[in-house]
């Protein structure tokens, strides 16, 4: 039996997506590592104040190549994806680290933020599924019943 592992986070970019974040390994598949800035409200005495928590993230194949030139420094993305941890060794020390995974990115924010490709600051281009949405029968497939139509039990004058 598999445990659970996912992780949805809205937040902001920390830097713009440089060369050295974007790598190809040697069957050529991409990778970038980014990271984000994802706030958090909380209240302390009888003030709300700001909590900052920062999340390394890493971005696979086609989804970091298409998503580079976005990847800029306040972008606000969201990211889902699951908590791997890598654990190493050197010079005898053991280190460990938890990072996301990403599985979907989506550029989020308003015209203004990010670039200016055709106008709405992330190129017309999403980077996740496409949502599913329920389309509602025609109205003109709709026919009232024979007898005791619509509304016939009310008065035309209704006080409400």
């Amino acid at each position: 039996m598999n445990d659970l592992n996912i992780t949805i986070l809205i937040g902001r970019l920390t830097r713009d997506l440089g060369e050295h974040d974007m790598a190809y390994l040697p069957n050529g598949t991409a990778r970038a590592n980014i990271s984000i800035a994802v706030n958090r409200s909380k209240k302390q005495g009888d003030e709300w104040v700001d909590e900052v928590s920062y999340f390394d993230i890493t971005i696979w194949g086609k989804t970091a190549e298409n998503l580079k030139p976005y990847l800029l420094k306040g972008k606000q993305i969201c990211v889902k994806g699951f908590l791997k941890q890598d654990r190493w060794e050197k010079d005898g020390q053991k280190y460990s680290r938890v990072h996301v995974v990403a599985e979907e990115v989506q550029l989020l924010g308003g015209k203004n933020e990010g670039t200016a490709s055709d106008g709405n600051g992330y190129g017309g281009t999403s980077y996740a599924p496409p949502k599913q949405t329920y389309t509602p029968p025609q109205a003109q497939n709709f026919a009232p019943p024979a007898q005791g139509g619509l509304g016939e039990e009310f008065p035309e004058d209704i006080p409400f």
